[in-house]
């Protein structure tokens, strides 16, 4: 077991959002045709205003206007908004070519009649694999929001639209981390086009329908309510779910839906169809619209996204994590570890802290700090608030910016005469330069390396393993093996262990064996 299978654990370089989440806006209209013509101006002579500002929003906001909710809680009909909105709904068809291996296999038996290799390369060189997926236009200057994977190493782009027009498209920019991508058609007209909705005013129970192209067929609409919301799906894509937090819904959603738009009964888009689950036909998620708001203004300046960095290692809080710290509860996200000369550690960040805090928003959870973190400009000063030995501190950071091919930094370990914790099943040895040359750490690394464990002990329990090096107990530096017996001597309820196994840092409970 690595130290993932310990807790989760997270690095920090974060920054705009997970995969795209369907949502929906709770309240329906009685007037529904009136209503939802007054709140989609797709055709409206008026051209909407570009912001000057390229970092700006180029797209317009949904209404804030308040809905009336119908007797009856649910439409006749979701024809009239089909209508309305399905100009602005696009599909998507791409191609890329692939070139045959070198040694594709036997001759086609044709070639030799042929002459030869220029017929071989119609059977085995360059041909062109088409895709489908789907994508809403959201200005009238042709801008057009999709997934990434839906256009990402293609080499054309056709947009389809309702009425037959047919456009090629160029990418204008792509986040493959949130799966978002901005692509671009010109056209002598202005474009009818969605506005964007609120995602964080989505509640479960809430009606959606979703517009696609699933396998080919165009322009399918699909209704549903939305079944939950910051769902983590683990997804592919999505980065090791640093970015996950979808918009799960029951709208029916397939292959070819990705990039879709997921509306509330406004016509107001509220989430991005980009994931589903192969073996429900009832379960799809949907990126939230307002994390796209976060990224599409730097995708159209840009053509990618600079992301926030606070350069800690965090991990969550759990039970007995938050009985060791005397913590009131298990909200929060605990520092294992801080990147030397990052934002943290400038603005007096410790392993050890639990940050409960961002910005004024709360940190209940270990994986929303990376999205308060994502939502904040980089270069940014940021308010931090953590929990230090019980008190709580207000800490300033200011944000640097992830480099993408930024390598992890590194931390320490020595040691020399075996000894052993009975009462945990544990045998350490401080860290020798041979040690820890065989264990892949440098030289001068610091701290015990874990020897031996006990079958069905407590360190066995907590899952440490041969080769782990424990730095601290009780977020006390180790200086040598006596240190660390006479510190599991004087707890009575355990110990907390900071543990190293290869670069990864964890803190890790461990229990006293009892009987």
């Amino acid at each position: 077991m690595n130290i993932g299978g310990l807790a989760r654990t997270l690095l920090l370089f974060v920054v705009a959002g997970g995969l795209l989440i369907a949502s929906g806006v709770v309240d329906v209209h009685v007037s529904f045709r009136d209503n939802v013509a007054e709140a989609i101006d797709l055709f409206g002579e008026e051209e909407p205003e570009t912001s000057a500002d390229p970092a700006g929003a180029f797209w317009k906001e949904g209404t804030e206007a308040p809905q009336a909710t119908p007797p009856q809680g649910a439409p006749p009909s979701f024809a009239e908004l089909a209508e309305l909105v399905s100009p602005a709904v696009v599909n998507i068809q791409t191609s890329r070519t692939l070139t045959a291996s070198r040694n594709p296999g036997p001759r086609h038996p044709l070639e030799e009649f042929f002459g030869g290799q220029p017929f071989g390369d119609m059977f085995r060189g360059q041909r062109d694999v088409p895709s489908l997926g789907t994508g809403f236009v959201i200005s009238s200057d042709g801008y057009i929001v999709t997934n990434n994977h839906v256009i990402e190493d293609v080499d054309k782009i056709e947009v389809h639209f309702s009425d037959d027009d047919v456009l090629e498209a160029e990418i204008v920019g792509r986040d493959p981390k949130t799966d978002i991508a901005l692509i671009r058609v010109k056209s002598e007209d202005a474009l009818p086009h969605l506005p964007l909705g609120d995602s964080d005013a989505v509640r479960p129970g809430d009606w959606v329908i979703a517009i696609g192209n699933p396998f080919g067929l165009a322009h399918t609409v699909t209704a549903g309510i939305v079944s939950a919301k910051h769902r983590r799906i683990n997804d592919p894509r999505s980065e090791a779910r640093r970015f996950d937090d979808f918009i799960q819904t029951d709208a029916a959603i397939n292959p070819g839906n990705s990039g879709g738009p997921l509306m509330n009964l406004r016509g107001e888009v509220v989430g991005i169809n980009t994931a589903i689950n192969p073996r429900a036909n009832t379960i799809g998620f949907a990126v939230p619209v307002n994390m796209a708001k976060g990224i599409l203004p730097q995708l159209r300046a840009s053509g990618h996204v600079s992301r926030g960095w606070l350069g800690v290692y965090i991990q969550e809080v759990n039970e007995d994590i938050a009985s060791h710290l005397e913590l009131d509860d298990e909200k929060g996200a605990l520092v294992s570890k801080v990147e030397p000369g990052g934002p943290a550690a400038d603005g007096g960040v410790r392993s050890g802290d639990v940050i409960v805090g961002f910005n004024g928003s709360p940190v209940d959870d270990m994986e929303e700090l990376p999205r308060l973190v994502a939502a904040a400009p980089v270069g940014s000063k940021a308010e931090l608030v953590v929990v230090r030995k019980g008190k709580r501190k207000t800490l300033e950071i200011q944000l640097g910016e992830l480099d993408e091919g930024e390598k992890l930094a590194r931390a320490g370990a020595p040691g020399g005469d075996p000894s052993k914790a009975s009462a945990y099943g544990l045998q350490v040895q401080e860290l020798t330069p041979d040690i820890a040359e065989r264990l892949g750490l440098e030289a001068d690394a610091k701290g015990l390396v874990v020897v031996a464990v006990e079958p069905e002990s407590p360190a066995a329990e907590a899952s440490l393993q041969r080769g782990d090096v424990i730095l601290e107990v009780n977020q006390e530096a180790i200086e040598g093996v006596g240190t660390f017996a006479d510190a599991l001597e004087d707890t009575e309820r355990g110990a907390l262990l900071l543990v190293r196994r290869g670069q990864a840092e964890i803190f890790v409970p461990l229990k006293k064996k009892t009987g």
